[in-house]
């Protein structure tokens, strides 16, 4: 059955806002009773700087751009190995039920308490012991969390070896040049023409054909051996297939910096509270960046822009380090402000060029045949393995962090809440959909093509044949992969991690959705690129300065001065600690490893927030409604402790089996450390809520 997008863009557009009109009106009327007669922290501690009443509207932008990251873009495209109807349901049940209640409750009841952060609401509300696990767990989360955004941005901008396996054949095409670069003491380098197939098996169906040129690297003191059975060569050990990172996108990238400083100077020292004339500067210098990438692919200045997977992963930990500890007024304000513009025009364009080219959904709607495992990105079932893959755009934990951060400490109005808590959580739910449909848009052949790595291809070989998504290679000259390719000036085979994917979607729909403008596609792939990054790096510069504050909080119990956030020494230190856990998360895994455990540290802080949600709802006398925040909790925490389960008893362990036993241990001992916090907040919280014991009311005053 042919379906199109248009059609499921308006439906969802419809429930979406039948959900806003009738579901959060009645949380906000029954279960968080909103009342404009409250004075918010806001006008109560207003201080001019955190405590500051905000129009609803530029406050909704805010918080829209502090939940949205790259989660929602993400994590839709790699659920697309299931079939797109599975991610489709999560995401539009997900936001309207769980996501957006959890993100107005946690709100509603941190502007009731004076703008307290979670772990301190969990304190009040459960206890001490709670409030504790809550700490930890959020602490992870952050961990988890910026290294799984940060191996998307990796896999996106940074080179790549893909090993390939000892003993299979290349054969290059007929009457071609048989070249080699060698060096002393360094892997033999043989260029590969365009038209060569890589045999791995017997049969046709074991073979693919490379339309791109490359290069290949061969260890040294070892080399291509004439296949003797045959034509071609055989492939000795530790032979590597090598992918050039994205000049062009590091170089959009690097620029964005230089901009948001210039940016930053401009609002708060040039031009004081010209906002519209930095916005204006801003915008233009951005596009501009990406326009002038195009000329660094072939220009003197490409090797400093095209980077390593190793020398991406340092340039975002030097970023990451480095933005930390300035001014967030300097680097960080101004590339939020910068991003905020960037990610809301860009949902918009996607939802007009959706309904404009209305691209039909070529990806089956439950793909049989990675539906119980198996597939590129999760070895294992679509129950429970969706629930983590998508997370943002249906229910995020990090977001609470937000509801119970400088959000709360900015609302105007109780009623604001309903606008600024669910409404924007909808729009992040628009923006998974919107990603989620990008992605179905692609040819099978193509999504798999990006989406498997060249290494672990002939295991894939049988599934792509039966789901007739083999290789669009065999076809000769017409693949439309191989033709973006030339277009945008990338290599796309074998770009896992999903980034690349999801601008390969958005640049077809943009060049279908403008007739005869075929010649923009590399110019809105490498915008695409830009938009994710820039997401991505945003927050990972406010994720590591707020693990900073955490560290440094817990630092300053052991020697107080380690606590002090204006204390160079102890920022430089706490930073340190935090950049390094990230980024050993990155250097020693990947996507397929980081992603899983980026979701189930999310969705289980999720669980806390709505086991914080429901606590509060039993304390606050309100408990016929408890249902509403319940369901979700039961539900959540279902799905991510079974996949919990799946990860330990399959992932993990197959790790130490293979020799990766530190990794494996440290996989297993962070998962079990989560899983106990969660344990202990929903038994502290079913305690408190049989005992009917009420929170202190002297701290719930004093917001502590």
């Amino acid at each position: 059955m042919t379906v199109h997008a248009m059609p499921v863009m308006l439906g969802v557009l419809a429930i979406l806002a039948v959900a806003y009109r009738y579901y959060s009106a009645f949380l906000a009327a029954r279960v968080a009773a909103l009342d404009d007669s409250r004075t918010t922290p806001a006008h109560l501690h207003y201080d001019g700087q955190n405590f500051h009443p905000t129009n609803r509207w530029v406050l909704f932008g805010h918080h829209f751009a502090a939940i949205s990251g790259a989660g929602p873009l993400i994590g839709p495209v790699l659920a697309i190995q299931f079939g797109y109807l599975p991610g489709l349901i999560w995401l539009i049940v997900g936001v309207c039920l769980a996501g957006a209640v959890q993100d107005m409750m946690v709100l509603a009841a941190s502007v009731r308490r004076g703008g307290q952060s979670l772990a301190g609401i969990a304190r009040a509300e459960i206890g001490p012991v709670a409030g504790a696990a809550t700490t930890i767990a959020i602490l992870y989360i952050i961990i988890i969390a910026l290294a799984g955004l940060g191996i998307v941005v990796v896999k996106a901008l940074g080179g790549e070896e893909v090993p390939m396996k000892a003993g299979t054949k290349l054969v290059y095409p007929a009457d071609t040049a048989f070249v080699k670069e060698i060096k002393p003491g360094q892997p033999t380098i043989y260029p590969v023409p365009p038209g060569s197939t890589y045999r791995f098996g017997e049969t046709a169906d074991e073979e693919m054909t490379f339309q791109e040129p490359f290069r290949l690297a061969v260890p040294s003191g070892t080399w291509l051996m004439v296949n003797p059975k045959g034509d071609g060569f055989v492939l000795p050990k530790d032979t590597k297939r090598l992918v050039p990172g994205s000049s062009w996108g590091t170089f959009t990238i690097a620029c964005t910096i230089p901009i948001a400083l210039f940016v930053g100077w401009y609002m708060y020292k040039f031009r004081k509270g010209k906002v519209v004339e930095a916005s204006i500067v801003g915008a233009i210098a951005v596009l501009a960046a990406t326009v002038a990438g195009a000329w660094i692919p072939e220009s003197n200045l490409r090797p400093f822009f095209e980077l390593s997977r190793n020398q991406t992963i340092g340039a975002i930990a030097a970023y990451g380090f480095i933005a930390s500890v300035l001014p967030v007024w300097l680097l960080l304000c101004p590339r939020d402000y910068l991003s905020s513009f960037l990610k809301i025009g860009t949902i918009g364009l996607l939802v007009i060029g959706v309904i404009v080219a209305n691209p039909t959904l070529e990806a089956p709607m439950v793909n049989a045949h990675f539906q119980n495992g198996g597939g590129p990105y999760f070895d294992g079932p679509i129950f429970p393995y969706v629930f983590i893959c998508i997370m943002c755009g249906a229910i995020s934990g990090f977001h609470a962090l937000v509801s119970s951060g400088t959000t709360p400490k900015m609302v105007d109005r109780e009623s604001d809440i309903r606008m600024i808590g669910y409404g924007a959580m909808l729009m992040e739910g628009l923006v998974g959909i919107v990603a989620l449909i990008a992605a179905a848009a692609l040819p099978n052949s193509m999504y798999y093509d990006i989406n498997i790595d060249l290494a672990k291809r002939p295991q894939f070989a049988q599934q792509l044949k039966a789901m007739e998504a083999d290789h669009d290679g065999h076809g000769g000259d017409s693949s439309e992969l191989v033709a973006m390719e030339k277009n945008v000036q990338e290599s796309l085979h074998g770009r896992t991690g999903g980034a690349v994917t999801l601008a390969v979607g958005m640049a077809r729909i943009f060049s279908r959705a403008i007739p005869k403008m075929d010649w923009l596609i590399k110019y809105w792939y490498h915008f695409a690129i830009m938009f994710e990054a820039l997401f991505i790096l945003t927050t990972i510069d406010t994720g590591t300065r707020i693990g900073r504050f955490m560290v440094q909080e817990f630092l300053g119990k052991i020697w107080k001065p380690l606590g002090d956030l204006d204390w160079l020494p102890a920022s430089l230190l706490a930073t340190s600690l935090v950049v390094f856990g990230w980024g050993y998360f990155i250097w020693s895994g990947s996507v397929e490893t980081i992603w899983p455990m980026f979701g189930m540290a999310n969705q289980l802080l999720a669980v806390i927030a709505l086991a914080i949600a429901t606590t509060v709802l039993v304390n606050s006398g309100r408990s016929r409604y408890v249902p509403v925040t319940l369901l979700p909790l039961l539900f959540v925490a279902t799905t991510t402790t079974s996949a919990g389960y799946y990860e330990i008893t399959g992932k993990f362990t197959k790790m130490i089996q293979s020799g990766a036993v530190l990794r494996g241990w440290l996989n297993i001992g962070l998962t079990l450390m989560l899983l106990a916090c969660v344990s202990v907040i929903l038994i502290s919280a079913i305690m408190r809520c049989v005992s009917g014991a009420k929170p202190v009311e002297a701290e719930v005053e004093a917001g502590v």
